[in-house]
């Protein structure tokens, strides 16, 4: 059997920061105990924000001056995606520009769907010759005044595995089911429902994982005392120091949390500590990621001299991002706080199935046109070019503008238009290389925008049909941060 490896990996953590001391101490008549998860911050999706467009996002981190048609299939995991009965994937693969031949395939059911996940795209990976894209995100929901509250958190995670070593090479992998139900949420509920802690932590964490490990470690012939990095996700604190200790392996391997600026995002959260872990591993270093959900998988990497590339640290750089995020404008924006939000709010937002399934190039991969004859950019495409010194009939060629960088030309802040965290910002933007649109902006920091601000494109829900349970997504422009 050929060697498989991880080519790249990506993460993305939203930029908007809730203090868990303000949370604590808002819900302290009602809840005391929360005060002892009261330190640091955890991580919100936006209005706009959820499990595909973190994903995308995350993606776009991992692909960046990659060939993207290369890549053969794309998998999904989360337990929050957006539709159930819409292949979430395919919403990302679009978006990604990937071709149609594409293979998507969404995961879910547990929270080791991120884990699970990264073993089929390796399985994929062994019998293609193609790059496989591993992708898991998470919007967890909890109830106001829960612990789940303040320990989850909002982030999205990507692997691109292929035939070869690349950064590292897997060395063995290793599963195990057991119907172990540490938390779980029905078809029909909103808010997982959650066991007693220390049964999860003596009964499942500490019996099943060692258990998983140690199957994997004597499978593979390696000890655990040569473990560099572990990667074990875990909501409740010093777990994985005390799975370390029972499975043999190094406490200075444990990889932290990233508790504080992020908080426990499901899924998507060991392929997130596997990313940071890569970003600072040394060659010739052993990773071990475990995935907890109903048993477990476990993967073990090996680093190779590649891995100096992957020093680029995405996941703390994406942490480090942030925007303060009031308890009260939490609560309103997940909805756990009913608002009033005006007439203007209750405009029906009905999509034309027929008209967005038209305009898919321009509404999933913001594709315009190039006019072969003179070489002028524009958005939309058309029949005819704009250049008024060209007026070409049908010389266009598509062109995506989603990784295009473009300037704000025009610009306003609303107040009066409907969104549900206002005020709204739109304007025109100027492409680098040609072409203007109007826009909706995501992102404005507190001192807003100027004509001229450098603005990337985000990968965005437009807005949402509450009475259909509808999202419409298209691309919005947000100011350039430098990396």
């Amino acid at each position: 059997m050929s060697e498989l490896g991880i080519v790249a990996v990506g993460a993305y953590v939203p930029p908007l920061r809730l203090s868990r001391e303000e949370v604590a101490a808002a819900n302290s008549w009602l809840n005391p105990g929360l005060r002892s998860l009261a330190r640091g911050e955890r991580s919100l999706a936006g209005w706009d924000e959820d499990t595909i467009t973190m994903a995308v996002e995350a993606a776009r981190s991992c692909l960046e001056g990659r060939d993207r048609s290369r890549i053969g299939r794309v998998y999904l995991g989360s337990t929050t995606a957006p539709f159930a009965d819409r292949l979430n994937a395919g919403v990302v693969a679009g978006a990604l520009g990937l071709r149609e031949s594409v293979s998507a395939f969404d995961l879910g059911g547990s929270l080791r769907a991120g884990t699970s996940a990264l073993l089929a795209a390796f399985d994929a990976a062994a019998g293609s010759d193609e790059e496989i894209l591993c992708l898991a995100a998470e919007r967890r929901r909890a109830p106001a005044a829960a612990a789940q509250e303040l320990v989850t958190g909002h982030a999205g995670a990507a692997v691109l595995v292929a035939r070869g070593p690349g950064l590292a090479r897997l060395v063995a992998t290793r599963s195990l089911t057991v119907d172990f139900v540490d938390h779980f949420r029905a078809a029909d509920r909103e808010f997982d429902y959650q066991w007693e802690e220390r049964w999860i932590r003596d009964e499942g964490y500490l019996k099943l994982v060692p258990r998983l490990v140690g199957n994997l470690l004597e499978s593979s012939g390696v000890d655990a005392g040569e473990i560099a990095h572990f990667c074990l996700p875990s909501p409740i604190r010093r777990v994985a120091d005390q799975v370390a200790k029972a499975s043999g392996i190094p406490e200075a391997s444990v990889r932290d949390q990233l508790a504080d600026g992020c908080g426990d995002s499901g899924a998507a959260h060991p392929l997130l500590q596997l990313a940071s872990a890569l970003e600072h591993a040394a060659p010739g270093e052993l990773v071990l990621v475990v995935g907890f959900g109903q048993g477990g998988d476990a993967l073990l990497f090996q680093t190779t001299d590649a891995v100096a590339g992957a020093h680029g640290g995405t996941v703390e750089a994406s942490i480090a991002r942030r925007a303060p995020c009031t308890y009260p404008r939490y609560l309103a924006l997940n909805g756990l706080l009913k608002v009033d939000r005006g007439m203007r709010a209750e405009a029906d937002k009905g999509t034309a199935l027929t008209a967005a399934y038209r305009h898919s190039d321009l509404l999933l991969s913001l594709t315009g046109g190039k006019c072969e004859a003179c070489g002028t950019h524009q958005i939309p495409r058309t029949a005819i070019c704009v250049n008024p010194d060209c007026r070409a009939l049908d010389t266009q060629v598509p062109h995506s503008f989603a990784e295009s960088r473009g300037r704000v030309a025009t610009w306003s802040s609303d107040s009066l238009t409907f969104t549900p965290d206002p005020p709204a910002y739109y304007g025109q933007i100027d492409f680098e290389e040609g072409g203007r649109l109007l826009m909706d902006f995501a992102g404005v920091p507190p001192e807003g925008v100027d004509v001229g601000t450098p603005m990337r494109m985000v990968f965005r829900v437009k807005d949402h049909d509450p009475q259909r349970g509808f999202s419409r997504y298209f691309w919005k422009a947000t100011p350039a941060l430098e990396a």
